[in-house]
C-alpha cells in the first residue's frame, strides 16, 4: 500500500466533518465533541437523521452483496468511503469470493489513518486519500492500478456521498466522467439525501455548509438524482427510497419518516 504524508496536526477536530458526523449516528467512536455537538443540533430539526443513517448502510451491505451475489462483481471503489464500520464494503464482497478488491476514497484525513490500521492485513484493499471529484487521480492512482482492472467490470460507489459537492462542481458530470472509464456490464451505486420539502432542503444545506466549513453541496430533489444518471440501464426497482431497495425480507426496516431521504439506486453500464 502507498503511504501518503499524514499527521495528527491535519485533523482539526474543532470542526465537524461528514465522515464522523455519520460515524457518531451510526454508533461509533471515531468522532468528536464538534461532531456530535453538530449531529445533536441537526436531529432537533430534523429527527429522523439518525434512522437514516442506519437505513443508509443497510442499503450499501445490500447492494454490494447483490452485485457480488448475483452479477458477479469482484471489484468495488468506494468513494466518499468514511470511517471504517462494521460490515465495510470489502468484508462484504469478500465473504461472497476472497479475491474481491475494493478501493476506497476519502478526502478526511482521519479516514485514511483508521483505515490504513484495518486494512494493513488485507492485501485486497487500500484506503486513498483523494478528493472524488478528481477521478483521474483516483483511476490512475498506483493503488488503484494494482487491485483494480479496468477491463473488467467494477462496481463505483456513490453512497450517500453526492450531497457533498455542490453544484458548481456539477456532482452529475462526475457520474458520468466515471461511468465514461468503466467497461460495459459495469455498475454505479448513486443515491443522496433528497427532500421535497423546501424548508428542509434550506435548512440542512445551510446548517451543513456552516458546520463543516464549507465541505457541503446540497440537498437535492429526487428528480435531480434521476438525471445523475439519465440514458443508463437501472435495475429494479428503479430509484427509490433506498430502505425499499430489494429488502432482505418483509421485515426489514423501513425509513418511517419523510422530511428527508436518501434516493437513488443501481444503474448497469451497457
Amino acid at each position: 500500500m502507498a503511504r501518503e504524508l499524514w499527521s495528527p496536526e491535519a485533523i482539526d477536530t474543532t470542526v465537524p466533518s461528514v465522515a464522523r458526523m455519520y460515524d457518531y449516528f451510526l454508533g461509533g467512536s471515531d468522532n468528536y465533541e464538534s461532531d456530535r455537538a453538530a449531529c445533536e443540533l441537526l436531529l432537533k430539526q430534523v429527527p429522523s437523521t439518525k434512522a437514516l443513517a442506519v437505513n443508509n448502510r443497510h442499503f450499501l451491505r445490500r447492494v454490494v452483496r447483490v452485485l457480488a451475489t448475483e452479477y458477479g462483481i469482484r471489484q468495488f471503489i468506494d468513494h466518499g468511503s468514511g470511517l471504517p464500520t462494521q460490515d465495510n464494503v470489502h468484508q462484504v464482497a469478500q465473504a461472497v469470493d476472497p479475491s474481491s478488491s475494493v478501493v476506497y476514497v476519502d478526502n478526511d484525513p482521519i479516514v485514511l489513518a483508521h483505515g490504513r490500521a484495518l486494512l494493513d492485513e488485507n492485501d485486497r484493499t487500500t484506503v486513498i486519500q483523494a478528493d472524488m471529484r478528481d477521478t483521474d487521480g483516483i483511476m490512475d492512482h498506483e493503488d488503484t492500478r494494482r487491485l483494480i482492472d479496468f477491463d473488467r467490470p467494477v462496481a463505483a460507489l456513490f453512497v450517500s456521498v453526492l450531497h457533498c459537492i455542490p453544484d458548481e462542481d456539477d456532482p452529475g458530470a462526475l457520474v458520468r466522467r466515471v461511468a465514461e472509464r468503466l467497461v460495459p456490464g459495469s455498475f454505479l451505486v448513486v443515491c443522496q439525501l433528497v427532500s421535497d420539502r423546501p424548508e428542509i432542503r434550506t435548512f440542512v444545506t445551510d446548517f451543513m455548509a456552516e458546520a463543516t466549513g464549507g465541505h457541503w453541496g446540497r440537498v437535492r430533489e429526487e428528480r435531480e438524482v434521476t438525471e445523475f444518471l439519465s440514458g443508463m440501464e437501472i435495475l429494479e426497482p428503479g430509484l427509490v427510497e433506498v430502505s425499499t431497495w430489494r429488502p432482505d425480507s418483509d421485515l426489514a426496516p423501513t425509513q418511517q419518516t419523510d422530511e428527508w431521504v436518501e434516493w437513488g439506486g443501481v444503474a448497469r453500464i451497457r
